[in-house]
């Protein structure tokens, strides 16, 4: 009978640093652990979260310390929690939650489910720093960490935008905007009860509105949480539970 594994010091101190920033932002139980490849990218001043982002920003990492965009991908790994996930890549550990990051999709649609993650993207980490994930010939498992965190954003901030909408809130998505009444960019504008789905086409976003598609809408690498706006058209529409 084979005994279980037994993990390097080096390994134990990796997992308590990840356990600790973890539990540091109350992430919850963690669910699984992948592989995948890993680099950070400059995050636009716009994306931080505000002074919320100064403490978390002393707690996970120097500015001089951050990896380089344009030195190739290193292994990372991945830590799935309810409640968000942790990345540790090149001796950095970066915290993720589901209810404040914004993922940016950096791979082309899925052909069956246009909002779909892809197989690489970027979101936030909790100082509003940017951290692109992929998969590759040693990661084949991108397509379940993909959806598992597509699910955990969704989860968590659908409720909480149906809520805004309610209270009266405009709500952007890049340069899409919607309230409890209407959705709309650039010129092109519709009232809920006209909307009949969100497609995407050639990478940029449509609206059909009675019958009819409207494009070209913004490109989809440029909004954040792609799959959370198509979740609320979904609601929000003549079909949705509303």
């Amino acid at each position: 009978m084979t005994g279980p594994v037994r993990r390097t010091r080096s390994e134990e101190l990796l997992l308590a640093r990840i356990s600790a920033a973890a539990g540091r932002e109350h992430l919850g139980k963690r669910r699984a652990t992948y592989g995948a490849a890993a680099h950070t990218a400059h995050a636009k001043p716009v994306w931080a979260r505000g002074i919320r982002g100064l403490p978390a920003f002393v707690r996970y990492g120097r500015r001089h310390g951050r990896l380089s965009a344009t030195k190739g991908r290193d292994d990372a790994r991945l830590d799935l929690y309810a409640q968000g996930m942790t990345i540790a890549v090149k001796g950095r550990i970066l915290v993720v939650r589901y209810d404040t990051t914004s993922v940016f999709r950096t791979s082309p649609s899925h052909p069956r489910d246009p909002a779909r993650v892809g197989t690489s993207c970027t979101l936030t980490d909790v100082t509003g720093e940017r951290v692109v994930l992929s998969g590759g010939p040693d990661h084949d498992d991108a397509e379940q960490w993909h959806s598992e965190i597509q699910r955990g954003v969704i989860r968590s901030q659908l409720p909480s935008s149906l809520a805004a909408l309610d209270r009266g809130e405009r709500l952007a998505f890049g340069d899409i905007w919607l309230t409890s009444e209407q959705i709309g960019y650039g010129e092109v504008r519709a009232w809920w009860p006209q909307v009949r789905h969100l497609r995407i086409r050639e990478e940029a976003v449509e609206l059909g509105i009675d019958g009819r598609w409207h494009g070209p809408g913004p490109g989809v690498s440029g909004i954040p949480n792609l799959f959370v706006l198509s979740a609320l058209v979904e609601h929000l529409g003549p079909d949705g539970a509303r």
